[in-house]
């Protein structure tokens, strides 16, 4: 089976003339120059129960937030639809599991995932990852004690987010969220 995934259109700049639209290694770059502005990540409103964020102005017409995450707090499964991003963790810890094969984009309720295609990351303060389209994970906290700062960007803005339950090596699409859901 094959796919075609067509090219974001280019972005105007600010003189008129049209641009590349950043990639996931552009986002990669700004959010790990974000976390490293320790103003910034202090700047930031922690909750004890509940994550917290703030919108940044991303490159190239991206979409950037500023994210705390209470100890024990976490995603759930998900992806970012045809957006590509990058987040990188600017204090505390993160850790992310990921899933190492692409997935169908839509039509389907239920999965069964093979063996072997789970990917597990530890970021600490400073590391950070970049991501292609349709990339499904969960992004947690675990510290049972410590909150955790993350910068996160995707581009195109994100037009939906798909959210997933699993048990084991089920997969269960459970519903899709749009930028009004969250803003």
């Amino acid at each position: 089976m094959s796919a075609s995934v067509s090219s974001p259109a280019p972005v105007p700049s600010p003189s008129g003339s049209r641009v590349a639209p950043p990639t996931s290694a552009d986002l990669l770059h700004f959010v790990r120059r974000t976390a490293a502005d320790a103003d910034l990540v202090a700047s930031l409103p922690l909750d004890p129960e509940g994550r917290t964020w703030v919108r940044l102005d991303g490159p190239g017409g991206s979409e950037a937030w500023l994210i705390g995450w209470p100890p024990g707090t976490g995603t759930g499964w998900h992806d970012h639809a045809e957006s590509v991003g990058a987040f990188t963790t600017a204090s505390g810890a993160l850790k992310e599991h990921s899933l190492a094969a692409r997935l169908p984009t839509d039509g389907w309720k239920t999965l069964e995932l093979t063996e072997g295609i789970d990917r597990e990351r530890q970021l600490p303060a400073g590391q950070g990852r970049a991501f292609g389209r349709n990339h499904v994970h969960e992004v947690f906290n675990e510290s049972p004690t410590e909150h955790a700062v993350s910068v996160h960007a995707y581009y195109p803005p994100l037009p939906r987010i798909r959210r997933y339950s699993r048990t084991g090596d089920v997969l269960r699409l459970e519903h899709v969220e749009r930028p009004e859901d969250w803003q």
